[in-house]
């Protein structure tokens, strides 16, 4: 039985859930609008085995529709296909967990205005998790792309001088407690060639269910 909160998730985000066998090219509103970090995401698609749902912007169902019939030549034409040639398609196993592993808290959250963090905790709205060293300089953090009530993706980054520790797992179980208290469930997304990532999913207790996300994004 799928989670319900994942289940309104996907409903809310794709424009469908669930799906019959095969890849179903659904129309969308969220696809032109802008997303967590004020940037449209005009394709996004999850899989769920051999069941997927790829959401566009209702004018362009039809064209990617077509498009998909040939699954091979897919991803490489579809930022062309939904009216953004040059941007970048990512291809990602999805993650989601309802179950974060019990490791102990690590972080604080602070705003994302806060001095010192990189540029890329700085695209989020509201407070970050964080880890700093003992002279305040920072080590790690963790953002939370709100993208609906229902579900929540962790994105999370660790300075390469402390990596090893384990400091991302035990952030991501705590974001991913938090999100859960919130009502919704996390999700984490990671390239499928990024083992470093992969090993952070699985120890903070977000397992390989086979599930894919792809989508085109912003370069």
């Amino acid at each position: 039985m799928l989670d319900r909160r994942l289940h309104l998730h996907l409903a809310t985000w794709l424009g469908q859930w669930p799906a019959g066998p095969g890849l179903h090219v659904v129309g969308s509103g969220r696809r032109t609008r802008p997303a967590w970090d004020g940037r449209p995401r005009p394709a996004i698609a999850v899989h769920a085995g051999a069941s997927g749902v790829l959401s566009v912007a209702p004018d362009r169902v039809a064209s990617v529709r077509e498009l998909a019939r040939h699954p091979d030549g897919l991803l490489k034409a579809l930022p062309a296909a939904v009216g953004y040639p040059g941007w970048a398609v990512h291809d990602d196993v999805f993650r989601w967990s309802v179950a974060p592993a019990a490791l102990p808290d690590v972080g604080e959250w602070v705003p994302p205005t806060t001095a010192g963090l990189p540029s890329w905790l700085r695209l989020f709205d509201r407070s970050v998790l964080i880890v700093c060293d003992h002279r305040g300089r920072y080590l790690a953090g963790v953002g939370i792309k709100r993208h609906d009530r229902h579900g929540h993706e962790l994105a999370v980054g660790t300075v390469p001088a402390a990596r090893g520790r384990g400091l991302a797992r035990r952030l991501v179980a705590q974001a991913a407690r938090r999100v859960l208290d919130d009502g919704a469930v996390p999700t984490y997304l990671h390239d499928r060639r990024n083992g470093a990532s992969a090993r952070v999913a699985e120890a903070a207790g977000f397992p390989d269910r086979g599930w894919r996300s792809y989508g085109v994004y912003p370069s």
